[in-house]
This record gives structure tokens, sequence and C-alpha cells, in this order.
């Protein structure tokens, strides 16, 4: 697409999701982004069931995160409209946002997961056959929205009840004790591996979110080896889930240097400062030129 092009991009922000906030800020900061490379932007905040595009939308740039922006719902209508947006597909979103469904697609095809199982009812018993420390994660939310950290069995039924605020089904996980990372994917390329380090607790939603709480190492000071372990397992799961274009995928490292996929993030943040483009500028990609990639990808891709 050339530059000053006359093509209207609409950038998708907000909706309906418990992740409103940041997509307000991930799309706000897209919709700079492209004007600074001469495209005329249009803003859409979706309420579902009542948006249209504008006439002479060339392509959507989708900047939400949770339910409806990155479960595959909005992607399936825009697929119906035939108009090309940039991430994954319907089908790819809709697996990678259901972590049970990421998980069967990643064990399926190799990649290394945490044990795990699913719970729906609020008064399930602690499981035969395992031991804390779990993690409980509501099944279909990102930004850790509703994570809950057991280390006694004895907390395990509070915890759960406050996960299933957040979804009908949570699912308990083992807790990989090691490092965290996150790799982005760009095409067929993982970019560097971002170590996060919470300085107090866990990377829950307020450490994410709230400014000096987490450091971020980019790139990871991991030997070659390892990190091209934790690349080669996100890309993996990229692809175990179909995904096409780019995504974020969260990765553990064990303290023996093995990687452990956590989830598969088709729609990440994009704020200047969020790890995806965090990643892209360690791999020399200033913030408009990613946001220009991704439009690229979405706009080269063959008509359905």
């Amino acid at each position: 697409m050339p530059m000053g092009n006359q093509r209207r991009i609409v950038v998708m922000l907000g909706g309906p999701s418990a992740e409103r906030e940041v997509s307000l800020r991930s799309g706000a900061a897209v919709a700079r982004a492209l004007r600074s490379l001469g495209h005329e932007v249009v803003e859409l905040d979706p309420v579902p069931g009542q948006w249209s595009l504008p006439a002479g939308t060339g392509a959507v740039f989708l900047a939400l995160h949770g339910t409806y922006g990155e479960d595959g719902t909005v992607q399936a209508a825009l697929d119906e409209l035939g108009v090309p947006y940039t991430g994954c597909g319907a089908e790819a979103s809709r697996i990678a946002f259901d972590k049970a469904l990421t998980k069967i697609a990643c064990a399926g095809n190799g990649v290394p997961v945490a044990r795990s199982r699913v719970f729906s009812e609020p008064d399930s018993t602690w499981p035969e056959g395992w031991e804390p420390p779990v993690v409980l994660k509501p099944l279909r939310q990102g930004s850790s929205v509703g994570l809950q950290f057991v280390e006694r069995t004895g907390d395990f039924p509070k915890a759960l009840a406050a996960a299933l605020r957040h979804d009908s089904e949570v699912m308990m996980e083992e807790r990989i004790l090691g490092r965290e990372t996150t790799v982005g994917i760009l095409g067929d390329w993982a970019l560097p591996v971002v170590e996060v380090r919470p300085r107090e607790g866990a990377y829950d939603y307020a450490n994410k979110y709230t400014e000096g709480r987490t450091e971020y190492l980019c790139p990871a000071p991991f030997d070659a080896a390892v990190t091209s372990a934790i690349q080669s397992a996100a890309l993996a799961a990229f692809r175990a889930v179909g995904g096409r274009d780019y995504a974020r995928v969260d990765v553990m490292v064990r303290p023996d240097g093995s990687p452990v996929v956590l989830e598969v993030n088709t729609l990440p943040g994009m704020t200047e400062t969020s790890l995806l483009p965090k990643a892209a500028a360690a791999a020399g990609m200033d913030f408009p030129t990613l946001c220009r990639r991704m439009l690229d990808l979405a706009l080269q891709r063959p008509s359905p």
C-alpha cells in the first residue's frame, strides 16, 4: 500500500469486554501510528450487533481485546462482510481464546503444556492426585482477569468461586515455578523473547497494568539454546491453533531451561509500551513500522 493511500482504515477499539480500557489505549496508539504513516483512520467502538463500517473501508485494524474482539465473534462478522482485517481468523481466534481448546491443540501437536483440568461447578472439591501450588484461570478471559493462585488446598473453594465470577468454566493448572516469558510472533518470525519479572508477587492484573510494578527484559537473558527452545515452542503453539499474521505467546521456562506454553494471545496489547511492540523494538522495528507490517499482512492476504 503506498504512502498517502486513499484506503480508509477502521481501527476497532474498546468493545464490551472486561479488557475495554486496555483496548481503548491500544486502539488510540494504533490510530496515531497509522495517521503518522499517512492513512485516513476512523476509530470505531463496536456495540455487538449494532455497528457498521463506514463507506470505503479498505481494512479493519483490530485493537480489541477479550470477549467479542478476541474470541472469533467480530472476525466472523468481518468475514461475512468480506473486509480484510488484521490478525488471526475466526476459528483460530475461537480456539486460542479458550484455554482448554488451546491446550488440546498444542498437546496434539507436541507443544509442551502444563497439566490441567476444568471446573464448572462452584461446589467442586479439590481433585485427587493434585498437590498445590496451582493456578485457577477463567477459561475465556485475558489480561490475567480473574487469575487466582492457590498455595493450600483449603484456599481452593474461595479461589474457585472468585474465578467463576468471570466465566462459567475455570481451568486449574499446575503452577510452573520458573521464569515467565512472552514471545511475539510476526508472520513466520519469532521476535526476541521478553522476560517478565514482577517486583512483588505474581504477574496478575495489577502488576501487569500498574506502572513500575513489573520489570521487562528484552532480549531476555537466556543462553542461545534456551532462547531458541522458547521461540520454537511459541511458534509451534501459534501454528497449532491455526494462527496467522501475528500473536503473542506466553511461555514459562522451568529451571532446567525447558519451555511450557501457557496461552496464545491473538490480539495482544498494542500500546507503545506493550510487550509485542517492546519485542519488535528490540528487533529494530519502531511502533509505526510494526503497525504498518500488521496492516500489510492483512491487505496482502488473498481474498476468500
